[in-house]
């Protein structure tokens, strides 16, 4: 069985931003890289393990973190 990573970072939308999950649990609009980084240090992640190319931890959808429109 493969293993999903539990974050989804789905891709633009058409009014702005990438709307972000972990799990099930929707944690907000991102407009921006540090706006993951912050949605996720809320959602209790330590900000020390938080890495945006680590594929184990963030599925990029319809682009990186480097695309935001």
């Amino acid at each position: 069985m493969t293993k999903h990573p539990p974050v989804h970072v789905c891709p633009p939308a058409s009014l702005g931003g990438r709307p972000v999950t972990l799990g099930d649990v929707a944690l907000g609009v991102a407009h921006s890289a540090a706006d993951v980084v912050d949605l996720l240090r809320q959602a209790g992640l330590d900000e020390t393990r938080i890495a945006l190319d680590d594929p184990q931890l963030i599925e990029w959808q319809g682009g990186g973190p480097d695309v935001w429109e």
